[in-house]
């Protein structure tokens, strides 16, 4: 395999960082501060504990951006750590991940899973996101959103593959019935 093709291209900003440049520093705040703090937010659904986060993550990657190794981008790494620090919180809380609904249910094929497309318009959607279960919120999110795979959510969260499944094919129900009542 072509050692070129798993590794992203180098970014100007990161290289200054790691040579301890303040003003690169600050372009990749300003660069990446909005739209981890949209990733936080989908997770944790309160502004202040989504910007602590956002924070920290930040902190965390400087402190260690001579880890960072261009197997991603930059900024996909980056929204792992913020991903996994909203997540730590939630596990603080003691948010319950297990469905306690029935789970025996048919949940389609992944083309059928994959085929929806919603009618409504965004800010219906956007309110029966946000009126979910935070289980049912942050599974959603993680995958239609953020684009994990299922598999990275359940290991992200240490919950089965076929319980992520299960939770999304709901939350997934829910929104697509809440968008059809609301006016």
């Amino acid at each position: 395999m072509n050692l070129t093709a798993e590794i992203t291209t180098l970014d100007e900003q990161v290289e200054l960082c790691r040579e301890g440049n303040r003003q690169a520093y600050y372009h990749i705040y300003n660069r990446y501060a909005r739209p981890m703090l949209n990733s936080s937010m989908r997770i944790l659904n309160n502004l202040a504990d989504a910007e602590d986060i956002v924070q920290e993550a930040f902190i965390d990657a400087f402190s260690s951006i001579e880890k960072f190794t261009y197997k991603s981008s930059f900024e996909a790494w980056l929204r792992r750590i913020v991903i996994n620090k909203s997540i730590s919180l939630l596990r603080k809380r003691k948010i319950k991940w297990v469905d306690t609904e029935v789970t025996n249910i048919n949940i389609g094929t992944e083309e059928e899973i994959n085929e929806d497309h919603f009618a409504a318009d965004i800010d219906k959607i956007k309110q029966a996101i946000a009126a979910l279960p935070e289980n049912y919120r942050v599974i959603f999110n993680l995958f239609v959103i953020d684009g994990l795979k299922q598999e990275e959510i359940a290991a992200l969260l240490n919950i089965s593959h076929n319980n992520v499944r299960t939770i999304y094919h709901r939350a997934r129900k829910k929104v697509i019935d809440t968008v059809n009542t609301i006016q």
